[in-house]
């Protein structure tokens, strides 16, 4: 289903319709984004997102990365292009009903709430009373292992368990898709390497789909099946990198020395690199 569809492109020819893959959760098509203000965020975005990938979305601040994560959400809306959802129905609102998980930047928690209550609150809002959600909120804390601190508040927790809380609040509608704007940005390096493997732990055992949003080469290059290379503002796919992976989804820490994990890094970085600098009509 048709999230939105344009009324035109920049260049007032309508983009060729393009079949979304049979395996596609989502896909992107020809998507434009220009703020009220006249900023142009995004521009012709193209791609697919298909099932099991855990795709990261790697670009230079202000490139667009989390507008198209939103507007993949139903958060925000194109302002022209269109997001297809091959298997999903669209909502009254706008919205897929597609079984999204959503990780901010920032864990948004209430801090008034205990932990519990935090994880709850999206099953709260689909109209689910606590007690018939008490298993399924403690099976989502117990998968980040917060289990012992269902009663704490977001007060008594460090930063990465509090993002914890919010990976929780997240899985547990039991979603297809994860959505994650970068997350472990503003946390230290040896929390941001444990989530990161807890990350695809989590995509492992629960057969996720991730999109995840981040600006550091070494985080993409470890977390990625595939890497969606943007360039500067306005956003748009400049490289699509599919990435090689040790067998299983998972990586033991080992694989953070390897000379494999090290070339992928100047590979990406390289990418990364020619994507600032790329014409702003070109594309992947």
């Amino acid at each position: 289903m048709k999230q939105a569809v344009s009324s035109g492109n920049p260049d007032g020819a309508e983009p060729a319709p393009v079949a979304a893959s049979p395996r596609s959760v989502v896909s992107l098509r020809d998507v434009t984004k220009r703020f009220s203000n006249g900023t142009l965020a995004l521009s012709r975005m193209t791609m697919d997102i298909r099932k099991g990938e855990f795709v990261s979305l790697l670009g230079p601040s202000g490139c667009g990365k989390s507008t198209a994560l939103r507007i993949i959400a139903g958060l925000g809306r194109p302002s022209q292009g269109m997001v297809d959802w091959p298997a999903s129905r669209i909502g009254r609102d706008g919205r897929p009903d597609a079984d999204i998980g959503f990780v901010f930047q920032e864990p948004t928690l209430m801090p008034w709430k205990p932990v519990f209550d935090n994880a709850f609150l999206p099953l709260r809002l689909k109209g689910m009373g606590k007690g018939e959600a008490r298993d399924r909120v403690m099976a989502a804390l117990e998968t980040v292992g917060l289990k012992d601190f269902a009663k704490a508040y977001p007060r008594e927790l460090s930063g990465g368990m509090r993002m914890r809380v919010s990976i929780a609040r997240a899985l547990v509608t039991d979603p297809k898709l994860l959505l994650m704007d970068e997350p472990f940005g503003a946390l230290d390096e040896i929390t941001r390497q444990k989530l990161n493997d807890d990350v695809l732990r989590l995509w492992s055992e629960k057969d996720l789909t991730v999109v995840f949003v981040t600006h550091s080469v070494f985080e993409a290059a470890y977390l990625s099946s595939r890497i969606a290379v943007m360039g500067a503002r306005p956003g748009r796919v400049v490289a699509d990198m599919m990435l090689p992976r040790p067998e299983g989804r998972e990586k033991d820490e080992g694989f953070r020395v390897s000379e494999t994990y090290g070339d992928l890094c100047r590979s990406v970085s390289q990418a990364l690199v020619s994507a600032m600098y790329a014409p702003a009509g070109e594309g992947a």
